[in-house]
């Protein structure tokens, strides 16, 4: 095992880390994480994965960067205005770090390729940043039922939430909210509005729980669901439990 000396100087702060190390460094080089929307959560969980040298990040967003995107959506910038949001993202991605490689799909996940784009470079970890209760329950049943690790999260005007789940290891998001809710319920971040740092906040989280299941290290948010009300300040952890009736992952699963 063997880093250039550029390598050594880019990560020498996270290599120092007692969880870390030279091995741990390794594995972040050689895993593989796909990053499911590429807007406010997604711009932030993959920047921070390329600066910690994941080494091959997956970006997956069949929009286009737009004006009112960038007071929060960070990988993008003012000259990115117009173009598609994944090459935006592997662009700067390129610019922060050349250890990583970027695959990109430019495309609207559906029940038809979602699976074709998990196991494409199969990926080991999987980041939901995705803004719409369809896609969080199509990605959470996608994994469950490949086998693949991955972190939910959402967020809407001043609160966030964000949970993870592994395979054989704690309950899936269908465990703890069964279905998506009826059409038009449930105001988006476009209706009523989202904090510009929430997104970041919350999808750094995204890429630390990343970070830690390659490393090995820490306690993940496997069967807990974490709260973050920003206007308050007011962290709190939620205790799920597995259904044994959840159609993803119980015992008789029925999707």
């Amino acid at each position: 095992m063997g880093f250039a000396d550029e390598q050594k100087e880019r990560y020498s702060r996270q290599i120092i880390l007692s969880g870390v190390g030279d091995r741990g460094q390794q594995k972040l080089l050689d895993s593989k994480v796909l990053v499911m929307g590429t807007g406010g959560l997604g711009s932030s969980a993959a920047m921070f994965l390329a600066a910690a040298g994941v080494g091959m990040i997956g970006l997956v967003d069949s929009d286009i960067v737009d004006l009112s995107n960038l007071q929060r959506q960070i990988i993008h910038s003012t000259q990115d205005v117009g173009k598609p949001k994944v090459i935006s993202g592997r662009e700067t991605i390129n610019r922060l770090n050349p250890d990583v490689h970027v695959v990109t799909y430019q495309e609207w996940v559906s029940s038809n390729n979602i699976a074709n784009i998990i196991e494409d470079q199969d990926y080991e970890f999987i980041i939901d940043a995705t803004d719409n209760f369809s896609s969080k329950f199509l990605i959470n049943d996608a994994c469950v039922l490949l086998h693949k690790p991955y972190s939910h999260a959402g967020v809407l005007q001043f609160s966030g939430q964000t949970m993870t789940y592994v395979p054989g290891k704690g309950p899936c998001y269908r465990c703890a909210f069964l279905n998506p809710p009826p059409p038009n319920t449930i105001p988006t971040c476009k209706e009523v509005g989202v904090l510009s740092s929430l997104p970041g906040l919350i999808g750094t989280i995204q890429a630390t729980e990343a970070i830690k299941y390659f490393l090995g290290t820490g306690e993940l948010l496997t069967g807990y669901l974490l709260v973050a009300d920003v206007l308050t300040m007011e962290f709190r952890k939620v205790k799920l439990s597995r259904r044994p009736d959840c159609r993803a992952c119980g015992e008789q699963a029925s999707l």
